[in-house]
């Protein structure tokens, strides 16, 4: 088992299927229980629905399937080359384009699934339904823009970061949220296959770290996609090749850090709440700039050294960003969808914890990628008096 930090939004899920109760989370996390989650109702009576963007920008949502004839499948070697599913968000031209879905109901089975046996009880339907503000086959607005690629935690599906990835493209990006196949819960491929996690419940040898620099080569081979002379995407021409961030979240945060440590591309990057199993390299990140935003609980001064040892080595501009009542998954969708089943638990309100991400990533891509000056990282806000700045 991945003793990977535990997650209160995988609990919450399962209590949607046992009310007034708190479920253990699946294999792939620490078996420890969430704090005071209650579920209200077993049943979700409506699909969520994402907040809408805050830019200025309509969303359109490419979805690519990329084959790495270079690299083996590290995890399911039979399966030949490495494989993956991409969803690419874009500046869009209002009222092109359908809506895009949310996942696939295969996705959402094998997502709740892969808590616990007793989420089988749960319909996946209401979790795939989830309405997005992203419109399939939209037509560009002119760029260029810069890229920002998005890792999700370990188990977790892309989808799970689409309130991140479309805020980010209404705000003039190009983003990239990448499936790392066998490492999530499920990812439905243009064949209608659905391949689940087989990371989740088998360390590596190497282990977390060997996770990471996987994913690491996983994002290299999608900038290599997405930028170099034979592009995978009709819409390539909207990517500023010489301006491009990543982020991540839980073991995608380590990830981000992993890719910018091996791809001089990659500008900067920022870790959401996850420990650095693969440790920052001793001369940092040749100066590029990093943001570590993460949960107070978790990542406050003394609570997780790895953050502690990164700080130290990180060689650019840096922040150590905490916020107060935050839980590990609150830089996800899950909160909101444990939300629409009528469960909740503590810490900021799942709309307040999509608002800060948003704002914070945002920022911090505006100054580093866009040379927008941007005040808010400069030191506590009273607009966001949750946020407090380490160390």
């Amino acid at each position: 088992m991945i003793a990977l930090r535990r997650t209160a939004a995988a609990t919450a899920l399962l209590a949607l299927v046992l009310p007034l109760s708190v479920a253990t989370p699946g294999s792939a996390f620490a078996a420890a229980p969430a704090p005071a989650a209650t579920a209200a109702r077993a049943t979700m009576d409506q699909p969520a629905v994402l907040p809408q963007p805050t830019g200025p920008h309509a969303v359109g949502r490419s979805v690519l399937h990329l084959v790495d004839t270079r690299r083996q499948d590290p995890w399911v070697p039979t399966a030949g080359p490495r494989q993956l599913m991409v969803s690419v968000y874009y500046p869009a031209q209002p009222g092109s384009g359908t809506p895009a879905p949310y996942m696939t109901i295969e996705e959402a089975r094998d997502l709740l699934d892969g808590w616990s046996p007793q989420a089988a009880a749960y319909p996946a339907g209401p979790v795939a339904a989830t309405v997005t503000w992203a419109r399939t086959d939209a037509r560009p607005e002119p760029g260029p823009y810069p890229l920002v690629l998005l890792s999700p935690g370990n188990g977790f599906t892309r989808a799970t970061l689409t309130g991140l990835a479309e805020d980010l493209a209404s705000r003039g990006y190009v983003v990239a949220a990448v499936d790392h196949t066998y490492d999530t819960f499920g990812t439905t491929f243009p064949d209608g296959r659905t391949l689940t996690c087989q990371v989740c419940a088998t360390l590596p040898s190497g282990g977390p770290a060997e996770v990471v620099r996987d994913r690491a080569a996983d994002l290299s081979f999608v900038i290599d996609r997405l930028t170099g002379p034979h592009p995978a995407w009709d819409h390539a021409d909207l990517i500023d090749r010489q301006r491009i961030g990543v982020a991540g979240h839980s073991i995608g945060g380590d990830t981000a850090a992993g890719t910018m440590a091996g791809d001089p591309r990659v500008r900067a990057g920022v870790n959401m709440d996850g420990t650095f199993f693969d440790p920052m390299p001793h001369d940092g990140l040749n100066g590029r700039p990093f943001l570590m935003l993460g949960a107070q609980a978790d990542e406050q001064p003394g609570m997780d050294k790895s953050w502690t040892k990164a700080w130290k080595r990180l060689d650019g501009w840096k922040r150590w960003l905490t916020v107060a009542g935050a839980g590990h998954d609150s830089f996800t969708d899950l909160p909101m969808l444990a939300a629409a089943g009528g469960v909740h638990f503590p810490g900021p309100s799942w709309q307040r914890s999509e608002q800060l991400t948003r704002t914070y990533v945002a920022a911090f891509f505006d100054l580093q990628l866009k040379g927008i000056p941007q005040p808010l990282l400069d030191g506590p806000s009273a607009d966001y008096p949750e946020v407090a700045f380490q160390p």
